[in-house]
């Protein structure tokens, strides 16, 4: 029995098999094994490398379309606006030859401020409101103090007292200060 022990013993030490194919704990491969890890890796990283490259030129190619759309943005963002005026300088200049051709006062008069009033129109559609400044206080933050003059009552001190030129909002943004006179 002792002999059968030591067989088996002297077998496990030995278990190195020739054959791929036949069983047993080791094999000759394994080097193998370790090319097939190194391999897969690799492909791993080049698949990695390729979705970087892609990436890349797809964010490369965002920017260049962002960049031409802001430009052509830019180019024509006033043509909504411009377009709408287009008819009030036709009625200036359908205006201007009535001025021309008659001497009627009250007439042109009325067709002048038909013009100004479609102008103030076109412009509020499109967001413009004037500034209220008169009587309300100074601010720095809507108003550019031409000059200060002694104000004639006392609670007109500190207060906007005249308008030289009006302050304009384009949707509750100030896109022009009004140049005021302040009373001290």
């Amino acid at each position: 029995m002792q002999n059968n022990a030591e067989t088996t013993e002297k077998t496990a030490e030995m278990n190195i098999n020739a054959d791929e194919n036949a069983a047993g704990t080791s094999n000759l491969n394994e080097p193998v094994a370790e090319e097939s890890v190194v391999a897969k890796l690799e492909a791993e990283l080049a698949d990695q490398k390729d979705k970087y490259l892609r990436l890349m030129a797809e964010f490369d190619n965002f920017r260049r379309r962002t960049a031409k759309e802001r430009l052509e943005l830019i180019q024509t963002a006033g043509k909504d606006v411009i377009v709408s005026l287009l008819d009030v300088l036709d009625d200036c200049d359908r205006a201007e030859k009535q001025l021309q051709g008659t001497e009627d006062i009250a007439a042109q008069k009325e067709g002048v401020m038909l013009v100004f009033n479609k102008l103030r129109n076109n412009l509020q559609q499109k967001g413009v409101k004037v500034m209220e400044t008169i009587n309300t206080d100074f601010d720095v933050e809507k108003h550019e103090a031409i000059t200060e003059i002694p104000a004639p009552t006392e609670e007109l001190k500190g207060k906007v007292i005249d308008e030289v030129t009006k302050g304009y909002f384009l949707n509750d943004k100030i896109i022009r200060f009004a140049k005021v006179v302040v009373g001290k």
